[in-house]
């Protein structure tokens, strides 16, 4: 029973986004705020422990945070009650922390009411659609909704608003050496980079051609012909067996051989379908042949 339970809310997805769940707070002020956006002091308001993001830009948050000292905060933090007077962010940390680096002691906070799952979904689902993630983030959030939430790649694609195609090829990029992914997130490579060196399997051959793009700088395109050139060298090479000529060939070359004065040469294929070569050293010799033909 409890199991479908779970399996309900899972299949409510995004629309927690949208609708309160069904729980009620705790306390009498719960109808009053819940669904409305306030002015909420932030000494009340603990991160999200569900944050996907772990590095926040230092020189950006200056900026967000130059920003709201001119204009103030134009789009509302999302937090959701916790108890009667502590709440939780859902959305907004970059706004939140910027807020507190100003010295304000408030924010505008639309509050909501989510359990654990919903909150670790929102959080996910709101860092991927943010439009500055590396590769590598965006790949770690996707395979955390698999893992987390019990998605397949098709119910992820729906989520999140991307082709199954795009969702597979960023989760394609963890396949590579953490080298190579702390590289794409230090922004040295792109996920056109990422994605070329992920058809080359051996790890110590991807770190090589990892130092050549560095090296040389190359574009993705090069990469991309470095890739291919290293795979057709590394192409185990097929060996087609040498079959004898049936009898009546062996037979009778020497015969027209002897004919045209010169050595003839016969292929023959796998259906019995061959042809005759006659080779000439001269114009004196090819009228000598054509002759002999006529």
């Amino acid at each position: 029973m409890a199991k479908a339970t779970k399996k309900q809310a899972l299949g409510r997805g995004l629309s927690a986004l949208l609708k309160e769940t069904n729980n009620a707070a705790t306390d009498q002020n719960a109808d009053a705020i819940v669904g409305n956006i306030i002015d909420l002091d932030l000494t009340v308001i603990e991160v999200n422990p569900f944050q996907p993001r772990t590095f926040f830009d230092e020189e950006a948050l200056s900026e967000l945070a130059n920003s709201i000292k001119e204009l103030g905060v134009i789009q509302p933090i999302t937090v959701r009650k916790i108890s009667e007077n502590k709440f939780q962010l859902v959305s907004g940390e970059r706004r939140f922390r910027a807020s507190k680096r100003l010295g304000n002691t408030s924010i505008p906070a639309y509050v909501r009411i989510a359990n654990d799952q919903e909150m670790l979904e929102m959080a996910l689902v709101e860092n991927i659609q943010r439009k500055n993630l590396d590769p590598i983030e965006v790949a770690l959030s996707y395979q955390r909704l698999i893992d987390e939430i019990e998605l397949t790649q098709e119910e992820l694609s729906n989520r999140v608003g991307k082709k199954r195609s795009t969702v597979s090829n960023y989760l394609r990029l963890l396949k590579l050496d953490p080298i190579i992914q702390t590289g794409m997130r230090d922004g040295f490579l792109s996920m056109g980079h990422g994605r070329a060196l992920i058809n080359i399997d051996n790890p110590n051959e991807q770190l090589n051609l990892y130092e050549q793009i560095l090296k040389n700088k190359l574009s993705v395109r090069q990469t991309e012909e470095l890739v291919k050139t290293r795979k057709n060298e590394h192409k185990p090479t097929v060996e087609t067996k040498k079959q004898n000529p049936p009898s009546y060939i062996t037979e009778g070359i020497s015969t027209i051989s002897q004919y045209f004065g010169n050595k003839v040469h016969v292929s023959i294929d796998a259906k019995g379908k061959g042809k005759i070569s006659i080779p000439f050293d001269s114009e004196e010799d090819f009228n000598r042949i054509k002759k002999l033909l006529g």
